[in-house]
């Protein structure tokens, strides 16, 4: 495999992920100074600021940047889809904090992609990543599973809108799956640990829509994580130091291990 890989890296040479380095080895696409930084992330709560009304604790991956974003545009922009397994590991680095009793069932609900989003980029981005992650956290020892009960009906620009207007104009662009409701509903809050997942919060506009109408559906939301969160937010002193940190989690692990998966 390696030799294959080496072989094909020669004929068919693809920059790295991260910084767009070419001709160097690369692991799951990404070379090795960026696997090294990317491993080395550490989760911590991400606070818009100001916060959207009605947003839970979210929990991000890193913070958007460097190599991280480099990763994610590749992966969300570039069709290099191979990226979802490595960017899945790090997601569930971030829910991990979020859900510490690995005996408790553990529903992960990504953000929905409009129809256009999907088309544009083969497939639903994060209903991808959430299987990923819950292939990882599953590894690790949680009872995790994957549920979709919103989709994204196309929405008006917000870029002029404020957080409580984006809010607005994104929750009203989210529908229910009526079946999908009733699944959730059957099973006590009190049992489970559900946790809304997007790849990045700047605003924090879309997880609070998404937060905001499932409640409506009477189903409650214990937090959100991301894999990345912007400059655009505030810290939140001594609440780091109460999340795990993932080193303490052994098994969830942000490994970019195979050769040449880009």
């Amino acid at each position: 495999m390696r030799l294959a890989s080496a072989l094909a890296d020669l004929v068919l040479p693809s920059a790295c992920a991260g910084c767009d380095g070419e001709r160097v080895p690369l692991r799951q696409g990404v070379c090795e100074r960026c696997v090294t930084g990317l491993e080395a992330l550490t989760p911590f709560p991400a606070v818009p600021a100001p916060p959207p009304v009605g947003m839970p604790s979210c929990v991000a991956a890193g913070a958007y940047g460097g190599a991280l974003r480099g990763v994610l545009l590749a992966y969300k922009e570039k069709g290099r889809h191979r990226l979802a397994r490595p960017l899945g590991a790090l997601l569930a680095g971030a829910v991990a904090q979020i859900a510490p009793d690995r005996s408790r069932p553990l529903l992960l609900v990504p953000v929905p992609s409009t129809a256009r989003a999907a088309r544009e980029r083969h497939g639903d981005h994060m209903a991808r990543l959430a299987a990923h992650t819950v292939r990882h956290l599953r590894a690790a020892g949680w009872h995790a599973d994957v549920i979709q009960p919103l989709r994204a009906s196309p929405r008006p620009d917000s870029a002029s809108l404020d957080a409580a207007g984006r809010t607005a104009v994104a929750e009203s662009s989210l529908r229910i799956n009526a079946a999908r409701i009733r699944v959730l509903r059957r099973e006590p809050t009190m049992r489970r640990t559900l946790v809304v997942v997007d790849d990045i919060v700047t605003t924090g506009a879309t997880l609070a829509a998404v937060v905001g109408r499932l409640r409506e559906a009477n189903v409650q939301v214990t937090g959100t994580a991301v894999i990345a969160a912007t400059q655009r937010r505030r810290a939140v002193p001594g609440h780091l130091a109460a999340l795990p940190r993932q080193g303490s989690r052994p098994g969830v692990r942000h490994k970019f291990g195979s050769p040449n998966e880009g």
